[in-house]
């Protein structure tokens, strides 16, 4: 077993409505676009497929589509949307879990890679991918660039959302690479004004660098082939907030 926090029941029954926007159709669009056309006709194995925010729309795009995924109560929620014949998901962790094929691409978004709390874990990550592929196959990731450029002196927040339902903010270890996201959540139902409540959560990550990832790359046999800012090709700078990597098995 990885490092990785576990979902809890709560947590993923609730993680699609408060993941709305990015289940909307100007994120998820350009999202399986871009997985569809490097998956081309091959199949693409998803790392942390979670409840199926992406995996369950690109297989209805016609992608064969197979997924890992650590807490079974995610899996239970994708369950009730797509059967297991048609997708099937393996339990396990993103780092030793094998399952068996070749793939043409194997993806893990939405900054998952961060759940992998070792720089060790995250390199068994990349050699797990690049088990998986077929060569010529790709890896991708979707993830934040470390918004350490926020961090003034003594300072050691910075906020993500604040918005009338949810105040996010990251807490950073600049020496163990370790970032802690703080969640309050308004929880009110039907409340009155005077009674709002809020949910506080909290969850550990382990950032990385664009350039410590294409390390990583390098030691699990894998070359990097572009890296974008956006799902929509949009060019990678360095005031990009995250990027799109992609890395190719050598044929």
């Amino acid at each position: 077993m990885t490092s990785s926090e576990l979902w809890t029941r709560a947590t993923a029954d609730r993680y699609d409505a408060e993941e709305t926007e990015m289940s909307s159709a100007a994120v998820l669009g350009p999202t399986l676009a871009f997985l569809a056309d490097l998956a081309g006709d091959g199949r693409a194995l998803e790392f942390a497929i979670g409840t199926g925010r992406v995996g369950v729309p690109l297989r209805e795009r016609g992608v064969p589509v197979v997924g890992i995924e650590l807490s079974e109560h995610m899996a239970a929620v994708l369950r009730r949307k797509i059967d297991e014949d048609t997708l099937p998901v393996t339990i396990g962790d993103m780092a030793t879990t094998v399952v068996p094929g070749e793939f043409a691409l194997v993806y893990l978004v939405y900054n998952t890679i961060t759940n992998l709390l070792t720089q060790d874990e995250q390199v068994a990550c990349f050699r797990n991918a690049a088990r998986h592929l077929a060569p010529g196959g790709r890896f991708v990731i979707e993830l934040g660039v470390p918004p350490l450029r926020f961090l003034p002196p003594g300072q050691v927040a910075v906020p993500f959302d604040v918005s009338e339902r949810h105040l996010g903010f990251d807490t950073f270890d600049l020496v163990e690479q370790i970032l802690v996201s703080h969640h309050f959540t308004r929880d009110d139902g039907d409340a009155a004004a005077d009674d709002l409540r809020y949910r506080r959560e909290n969850s550990r990550h382990r950032y990385a660098w664009p350039a410590e990832l294409d390390l990583m790359a390098r030691i699990a046999g894998l070359e990097k082939e572009r890296r974008v800012a956006d799902w929509d090709g949009t060019p990678f700078t360095q005031d990009s907030a995250k990027h799109i990597s992609v890395w190719r098995k050598p044929a």
